[in-house]
């Protein structure tokens, strides 16, 4: 046990280094000055506040971008104390820039996710499902399979709650087909943001720092459609039988211009792309030309389209204003979020020009090998949010090969599934289907989530080493 909470609080605690290697800034170690023990006792009690932010009702945000902020003030005083007044300046900096490019990043994809969930894409998609009348077996594939496809486009978060949404819609009497349904998305949603640099926050960080290339994140699609598909396999026995009632509704139509913007956010991520792979600059200039797409077709809207008449017969036919705003899109993205990164990256940074990389690099690497650790990482990220766990791996830069760097990416996907709590999807599920999908429902499928986690890491060696 004090194994595991040594190996736990250095994998947190490790932070980037980069700078004095790459003559940035010169760091100190300060592993054993006081400001090292402070900075990392603020980081854990503010990190327990993340963990326990449903009980104490306290958005993850605030504790970690105090946190943030009160390390690096202790670095900037102990420097300025030894007479260096640049070189935590120039560190700040350095942090800051990885985090504004992930920051305008997701800003521009939660924009056009918002803008989609506006014009009735995904509630289309929804009622499409709910009307056909499959039966539960067909609709636990059916919504496993979309949620495993849809996610490396949109976030595993987004696709997670719309496939739910069709889970509580359909399973009304049956709260056994809705746990299992859920449980099944969490790990599909995981899964398909796994192998595309899209789906999930970690691989988008893999990629925006050039480890591994666009198309290389692809390697890892059969190990991720492994890792869904043998635990759903084996669910699908337990399944209740039959289907559910029959629900008659009209579907919802989606709203004019909703396929425009599909579009348009196809072209954004053609763009990104294309910026980074051709130009070979950041990919997060692609994602701002793209948002520049996006708001001329919101002004195309408003102006030229503003009004659309019901050509239809009857005599309460009107002209309809049509109010997409933009900025309200911009608005209703995940700021929680977006901060929680700001001061996890940044925390974790100060932690990291402190001195602890060595330490880090040295046991989990050197000790353990780049296998053993990468998996162990996988396996910590069931417990532990995987961004700072990516972060951390990110910033220590370890020596190895393109196979250990997309197995430390499917490991942090995919770990998460195995828990509830290890994944933004398990935690938001947890609260969309309160009292039918909860930490022990998912618990109880852990095991064969296990044997997916490993079947996966298996194929991967299989196909990729």
């Amino acid at each position: 046990m004090k194994l595991f909470i040594i190996t736990l609080i250095l994998l947190l605690f490790t932070g980037s280094n980069a700078f004095a290697s790459e003559g940035i800034a010169t760091a100190i170690s300060l592993t054993d000055h006081w400001v090292g023990y402070t900075a990392i006792a603020i980081f854990v009690i503010a990190y327990l506040f993340v963990i326990f932010e449903e009980q104490v009702q306290m958005r993850k945000s605030k504790p970690m971008l105090l946190a943030a902020g009160v390390i690096w003030l202790l670095i900037a005083m102990v420097y300025q104390q030894m007479g260096d007044h640049h070189s935590a300046k120039i560190a700040i900096r350095h942090n800051f820039l990885e985090y504004a490019e992930l920051f305008f990043f997701l800003l521009v994809a939660m924009t056009y996710i918002n803008s989609m969930l506006e014009r009735g894409v995904f509630d289309a998609l929804r009622d499409k499902l709910i009307i056909r009348g499959f039966s539960y077996r067909t609709l636990f594939w059916l919504t496993g399979l979309l949620a495993f496809f849809i996610s490396p486009v949109a976030d595993n978060l987004t696709t997670a709650l719309i496939m739910c949404a069709v889970i509580l819609a359909v399973g009304k009497g049956q709260p056994k087909f809705i746990g299992m349904g859920c449980v099944n998305i969490v790990v599909a949603a995981n899964a398909g943001g796994a192998f595309s640099p899209f789906g999930d926050i970690t691989t988008l960080m893999v990629w925006q720092q050039g480890i591994v290339e666009f198309a290389d994140f692809f390697k890892l699609f059969l190990p991720s459609l492994v890792n869904y598909l043998v635990p759903a396999f084996i669910m699908q026995f337990f399944l209740p039988s039959g289907k559910p009632a029959a629900i008659s509704t009209e579907p919802e139509q989606v709203k004019y211009g909703g396929l425009v913007i599909v579009g348009l956010f196809l072209l954004t991520i053609i763009t990104a792309i294309s910026f980074h792979n051709f130009l070979h600059i950041p990919p997060v200039f692609g994602m701002m030309t793209g948002l520049a797409y996006l708001k001329l077709y919101a002004y195309y809207l408003r102006v030229f389209a503003n009004t659309h008449i019901d050509k239809s017969d009857s005599p309460t036919s009107h002209d309809v204003e049509d109010d997409f705003d933009i900025f309200d899109k911009i608005a209703k993205a995940e700021w929680d979020t977006l901060f929680f990164f700001y001061g996890v990256i940044l925390s974790v940074g100060g932690l990291g020009f402190l001195g602890y990389l060595s330490l880090t690099s040295s046991f989990i690497y050197g000790e353990l090998g780049p296998t053993t650790a990468n998996i162990i990482i996988g396996l910590l990220s069931a417990i532990v949010d995987n961004i700072p766990v990516m972060f951390a791996v990110l910033s220590m830069q370890p020596d190895m090969s393109q196979l250990q760097w997309l197995l430390v990416t499917l490991t942090t996907g995919v770990g998460g599934s195995l828990l509830s709590i290890g994944s933004a999807a398990g935690v938001a599920l947890m609260g969309q289907a309160r009292g039918k999908y909860t930490f022990f429902t998912h618990l109880k499928w852990t095991p064969v989530i296990a044997l997916g986690y490993f079947a996966s890491i298996g194929v991967h060696f299989l196909i990729n080493g």
